[in-house]
């Protein structure tokens, strides 16, 4: 049995591309806004199985978001479907069946009731949609993690806007195009924690 899971810690189980980077900024800036800590499987050192370490993560984690929005057919002239989600969502469901109290999933969505079709199993789960937007990730981060204080979706909309301005900055700063390697991931995290030391409200918001 592994250790207990860090209770702030949540698992990002997202796509990995350029279109889905303004997304990607807002998991992470919404997440420490909220006073919680976002974790990828690209922040995890090499040396085991992919696999081996992604589960492992998992574990470690008190909750996870398996954003199924780009379940889709890639285009040509490779074109297969994105299975990483799913199989991530899988493992986890696993593990929180066997130890209900250690974990907590979420399933996210851009689009109301398309998970019924792509994974009917899953019927019975509320997904949170957010619509394919940054606005809608930070709402929804809002009612899956209910705080005493939580900033308001505008003031989470600056701070996310503040740091996808600098992302390009940061990816030339690390010498790379690529936002989810980890050296970008780990410095998205720390810019973020800053900004929700500086916006986080000290008493109860309404």
């Amino acid at each position: 049995m592994p250790p207990p899971p860090d209770p702030s810690a949540v698992f990002l189980n997202i796509p990995y591309d350029q279109e889905f980077r303004s997304l990607y900024v807002a998991y992470i800036v919404g997440l420490y806004l909220l006073g919680l800590v976002p974790h990828l499987a690209s922040e995890i050192p090499g040396g085991d199985r992919r696999l081996n370490k992604i589960f492992k993560l998992i574990q470690s984690c008190s909750f996870s978001i398996h954003d199924l929005s780009r379940v889709e057919v890639s285009v040509a002239p490779s074109a297969v479907p994105r299975f990483n989600m799913p199989l991530e969502l899988g493992m986890t469901i696993t593990w929180q069946n066997l130890h209900p109290s250690r974990h907590t999933w979420f399933v996210w969505e851009s689009e109301p009731y398309r998970l019924q079709r792509s994974a009917s199993d899953l019927n019975g789960t509320d997904p949170n949609i957010h619509n394919g937007t940054a606005e809608g990730v930070l709402r929804e981060l809002r009612n899956a993690f209910r705080r005493d204080r939580m900033p308001s979706v505008p003031n989470m909309l600056m701070a996310h806007h503040f740091v996808e301005n600098n992302l390009d900055a940061i990816l030339h700063k690390n010498g790379t195009r690529n936002p989810y390697d980890r050296s970008v991931f780990m410095e998205l995290c720390w810019i973020s924690k800053v900004l929700a030391e500086l916006i986080r409200p000290t008493g109860p918001v309404a």
